[in-house]
């Protein structure tokens, strides 16, 4: 069975998906003309608050939309990602994450954007937006609409919920001596109190917890780095250098083929940020704005911020301190710890599983509402208590459970999630350049209201 599961996941993560994920995002940022990327400034003010309307229909604000959105994506693949690329695919990994970050905005983008435009607001004010919405309203699919929310939901209960539970647990018990099944019940309680007042208090809790979490890491890797300040042009040229030529180095990283390279930094990059699978548009259709243009720029931020900053500061920390190349074979988070603990001594580990700790959390708190969605879409919203209620009850059975299997079928359903949404995108791609052409003809809308 195991063996089954494992070529089904390489096949769902393999060359056609990857290639269709970053072809996507090549051909959206081809015929936005890079748009998007223009006005990177304009969307560092929106999340300002400085364009929010109080008259406007949504839940929570563009920083709180994008701050649960984050919340789901810096997580463990920041950390145990990172290392995993570069482990398997050398420092040029690190390049290719990069390209799927930039290619990734453009995703982003257009995915929020259609959410906001194509979303559901019920006669209590509850938005519920995504792809099932834009692949119901919008291309006219609710089949694909069915498959995407189907697939959504079994993938919370899996990536969302038990392997980040495991990955919160497990460092808990090391360095701390406290059992599993204790720090599940304690996450389990925690996140219930959370997500029992839906989005609004989700989004509440990551607006603040993010910039905590976020900070907290990156200063981490920046003491590292500072400290190894001079190996920092070297270690970028080596980045570049190897992600076009094969590499070697001795000891755990034996050797990386070019294709090798693509292939784990594109696959990382994608785990990292999620762009083009139909996470993030969920978060963000319940933000305050009239102007799907809008939540679509605050969405971009995304990948840049996860991938772009708090990637590359996790490979620069392991590439400085020589960590990939010490003998043992280190990989994941194993190989993070390491380069850290080579860093800044003890401490380093310890920042690293604190690190863990919070992003898998926030990871469990933001996927239930991608899940609460989905379910409400399929069935009504007569199951999203039962859906949370159930969600909880799971927690701590993935933080005391052997999860290799586990991780395995969500990893295969994560990647499910990305077909129907990229069909998606590519057909309602002319919406796209029609929304942002309008949006951007107007100079009235880069003007602040406050």
């Amino acid at each position: 069975m195991e063996n089954i599961l494992s070529s089904i996941n390489s096949f769902a993560w393999g060359p056609v998906t990857i290639v269709l994920i970053l072809g996507t995002g090549l051909f959206t940022s081809f015929i936005l003309r890079l748009t998007h990327l223009k006005y990177f400034k304009h969307a560092i003010a929106l999340i300002s608050g400085k364009f929010d309307k109080k008259e406007d229909k949504g839940e929570i604000t563009h920083f709180q939309a994008l701050s649960a959105a984050l919340s789901a994506t810096i997580g463990t693949g920041n950390i145990a990602g990172v290392g995993t690329a570069i482990a398997v695919g050398g420092p040029g990994a690190v390049f290719w994450m990069w390209i799927t970050a930039i290619f990734g905005m453009g995703l982003k983008y257009s995915e929020c954007l259609l959410s906001i435009k194509y979303r559901h607001i019920d006669e209590d004010g509850v938005v519920s937006g995504g792809p099932m919405y834009y692949l119901e309203k919008g291309l006219g699919q609710k089949w694909l609409a069915i498959l995407f929310a189907a697939f959504a939901v079994i993938a919370s209960f899996g990536i969302g919920n038990m392997v980040q539970a495991n990955s919160v647990a497990e460092p808990i018990l090391t360095h701390f001596n406290i059992p599993k099944l204790a720090t599940g019940i304690i996450i389990a309680l925690v996140v219930f109190l959370v997500i029992v007042g839906g989005i609004k208090r989700i989004g509440s809790f990551a607006s603040k917890i993010v910039p905590f979490m976020a900070v907290f890491y990156v200063l981490g890797a920046l003491i590292v780095i500072f400290m190894n300040i001079s190996e920092i042009p070297a270690a970028l040229a080596l980045i570049v250098k190897s992600a076009f030529t094969p590499s070697s180095a001795a000891g755990g990283f034996t050797g990386a083929a070019v294709a090798q390279a693509i292939r784990m930094g594109v696959a990382r990059g994608i785990f990292s940020n999620e762009a083009g699978l139909g996470s993030a548009p969920i978060a963000h259709g319940a933000a305050k704005t009239e102007e799907p243009v809008r939540e679509g720029l605050v969405a971009m931020l995304g990948p840049f911020i996860d991938t772009l900053v708090i990637c590359t500061m996790t490979a620069l920390v392991i590439i400085v301190t020589g960590a990939y190349t010490v003998e043992g074979g280190l990989s994941g988070s194993d190989l993070t710890a390491k380069a850290f603990s080579m860093g800044i001594s003890s401490i380093g580990g310890y920042i690293v599983a604190i690190g863990i700790i919070f992003f898998a959390f926030s990871t469990i708190v933001s996927w239930s509402y991608y899940g609460d969605r989905s379910i409400s879409y399929l069935i009504g919203k007569k199951a999203v208590l039962p859906y949370r209620i159930i969600y909880c009850l799971i927690i701590p059975v993935g933080a005391t459970t052997k999860l290799s299997t586990v991780w395995t079928i969500s990893d295969i359903f994560n990647a499910f999630m990305a077909f129907p949404n990229l069909v998606g995108l590519l057909l309602l791609s002319p919406v796209v350049v029609k929304a942002t052409k309008e949006y951007f003809s107007n100079s009235d809308n880069l003007k602040p209201n406050n």
